[in-house]
Parts: C-alpha cells; structure tokens; sequence
C-alpha cells in the first residue's frame, strides 16, 4: 500500500489499482450490451465479487485525519480517532483482509461505525464483516429497503437475495442527520433519485470534504441503476446540487475514480448535459438505439472517459434508456 497518494496519480496507474480489469464486468449493463454490443455478459456480479480478493487497495491521506480507500469496490472514506475508526461504505466482502490491514495501516482505533452511502453492493458487501467487527451501521431509509429484500438490477441481469442481518443498517433517516464523532462533524444528506432513490452525501465538516459517491465518477462513465429509481436527470440534478455545496477549497471524494474538486465535478455536470441533450434530440428524431450508439455523441471524451467501468456504447446505452 502507499501512503499520501498524489491527487495527480496517472489514468494508468488508478486503473490498475482499482483492478478495473474485473470492475468492468460489474457494471456493464446486459441491456446495452445485448443491444448495442451483441455481446453476452453472464455473472457480472459474481465476477465481480470474485475479483475483489486480487484488488490492490491504496491508501490516500487527504485532511482532518479523514483518508480514502482506493480498489476495494466503491472508494471508501475513513476517520480514525477516540471514538473508534469511522468507514464511509464498505466494499467488496472478498477483500477485507486488505481493508483490514489498510485500516490498521491508519491507526489502532476499533471500527465502531459504518455509514452507506447507497445500497449497491461494492458499497455494501463489507457490511457483514465490519458490524461483526464492531460497526453500527447507518444509511439512509431506502438502502435499508433494498437491502432487506430481494431487489432486481435489470442492468446487471441480477436480483441480489435479502443480506444477512447483520449486514442490514440498524440506524437510518430520512432527509438529513448530523453525527458528531471523533471531534468532527458529520452531515449526511439525502439525495432526490439520481443513481439510485438510497444516494446520500457525506460532509466532513470541519476538514471540508465532500464525499459524494456515486452521484460522481472522477473520469468515468458512470452507471445509472433505473431498477431502484436512478436517471440520468435525477444525476444531473445530483451534480447540480453539489456543485452549489462545494467551494473551490473542498476536497470532492467521487464513488470511483480519483478524490476531485470543483474543477472536475463541474466538467462532469457539462459532460453529463451535453450527452443527455444529444441522445434526446436523437431519440426525438426517431433513431435507434443502435443508431444512436453508431452517431457517437460522448466521443468527445471518450480518449479520456471511454477506458474504464463503461464504455462509450454503455453509458449511450443508459442515457438513451432516461430521454
């Protein structure tokens, strides 16, 4: 593991860190594929899940005592201190013994708490392992909806069964909490339905960083989960939102890709727009999705944003599924 990570880590670099090689699989939605691809793509989630225990986990210091755990799944915040160690989100269940050890790299502070930032399960499939180890599990309402009932992605061609109890989070709210722990504030926040209806923000108060999670993928197409209420307008509406919290100073942690700022995360609201309204006026028209896939409205970007999770084709293909 490396410590104090560089926030200008190369594209190369983050993506063999992330192990991007079996994250791709996860989150390539069958519908796009069959579609636009004519590929079949069997056992995304198990691919995934199987992938986690080969992932490489890097460790990045940011401010306020808070890091990021880089390449287990989802990126995950942490706060170590007197009141025992505090995880934003949970990753992936196969690698925890290298969330352990980057965990005990940060200090030898008990995990006492855990938060979700949504319901998917590179965010989630921790949860077991980290309340056996000590953790209370918060989120919001409808993380703990999803989480305790069979729910269907269509676009992973997977229902995910009931968690274990264990995994299920024995706190949630509504709207808004507040959570002061380890001398600093914490300031949760609901999202309206962007990635999906359970998306919350987490506010390191005093630090002044931002973890947004999946409402932002630093450098990536993102995945839009419609089966549990996720769109395209509800992610822009989600970028917009946090684009009016965040300073030009404030540290922005994305659910993947590197940790950002207001730079990045305004490129990404201009990029998401700019696709939407291209696919729309295209869908007006009458085109196909095919058609649609064949006029290449992201390729502008896809140089920089086409290599990782979704591909071009993909993130159309879930664009085209919101107008």
């Amino acid at each position: 593991m490396t410590s104090n990570l560089a926030s200008g880590t190369s594209r190369r670099r983050f993506l063999e860190y992330t192990s991007v090689a079996s994250s791709a699989a996860l989150l390539a939605p069958r519908y796009v594929f069959a579609e636009a691809n004519k590929v079949d793509a069997p056992g995304l989630v198990e691919q995934a899940r199987k992938g986690a225990a080969s992932a490489t986990i890097t460790v990045q210091k940011l401010r306020g005592n808070v890091s990021v755990l880089m390449g287990a799944g989802g990126n995950i915040a942490v706060l170590p201190g007197r009141d025992t160690k505090l995880l934003i989100d949970a990753g992936f269940a196969g690698a925890r013994p290298k969330i352990a050890d980057a965990l005990a790299s940060l200090s030898s502070d008990p995990i006492g708490h855990l938060i979700n930032t949504h319901w998917h399960f590179d965010h989630t499939d921790g949860n077991e392992w980290l309340h056996s180890a000590g953790a209370t599990i918060l989120a919001h309402e409808n993380t703990r909806k999803h989480l305790s009932t069979a729910t269907r992605v269509e676009g992973w061609d997977f229902t995910f069964p009931p968690s274990p109890t264990g995994a299920i989070p024995t706190q949630v709210f509504e709207d808004e909490q507040t959570v002061p722990l380890n001398g600093a504030t914490i300031s949760l926040k609901h999202y309206a339905p962007a990635h999906t209806d359970s998306d919350i923000s987490v506010h390191f108060t005093d630090a002044d960083i931002l973890h947004v999670a999946d409402t932002f993928w630093n450098g990536y197409y993102p995945f839009i989960d419609y089966s549990t209420g996720g769109s395209i307008d509800g992610m822009i509406r989600a970028t917009e939102a946090n684009l009016a919290k965040v300073t030009d100073k404030m540290i922005v942690v994305p659910g993947h890709g590197p940790v950002g700022d207001k730079h990045q995360l305004t490129f990404y609201r201009d990029l998401l727009v700019t696709v939407r309204d291209r696919v729309a006026t295209l869908k007006k028209q009458g085109r196909t999705l095919a058609e649609v896939v064949a006029y290449k409205p992201t390729a502008a970007w896809d140089a920089k944003w086409g290599g990782g999770f979704m591909s071009p084709s993909m993130f159309t293909g879930l664009v085209f599924e919101g107008v």
